[in-house]
């Protein structure tokens, strides 16, 4: 088992991989920032629900619900993109918070009021580390 040095790229990359396979539902290894970034999601409307299995011992698993369109079986999520990388850090001023797709999309946001979307951090005024871009 090999040592995963950026989990959420991992995450982010486990999602796409299962929207691709036209999955329903996806399990990915629990962490705090992990299950915040599945509740900014379930809240946006960006997959369908979630479950947060906690073990003692264990960091514990989420199992994701995805969400398609059912005529189409197009997925809700377009696209998942990573800005922030271990390697190469991406901090936003809050006149700098990037819009995704002219305000269609949304950005993640890691500040110091926790994990937020880039609407939130405009209106609380506050910048921080650009985790990730959904569409």
């Amino acid at each position: 088992m090999s040592k995963v040095t950026d989990p959420i790229a991992d995450y982010l990359t486990r999602l796409r991989n299962a929207i691709q396979a036209k999955h329903r539902v996806v399990d990915i290894p629990a962490s705090g920032m992990k299950k915040e970034i599945t509740k900014i999601l379930k809240e946006k409307g960006y997959i369908l629900n979630y479950k947060f299995e906690d073990e003692v011992g264990y960091q514990g698993n989420i199992k994701i619900a995805l969400k398609y369109n059912p005529e189409t079986k197009v997925s809700a999520i377009k696209a998942l993109e990573r800005i922030s990388k271990p390697g190469l850090r991406n901090y936003c001023h809050t006149d700098d918070i990037p819009r995704v797709l002219n305000g269609l999309g949304i950005a993640i946001i890691s500040t110091s009021k926790g994990l937020v979307t880039d609407k939130e951090a405009k209106e609380l005024n506050i910048g921080g580390e650009v985790l990730c871009y959904v569409y």
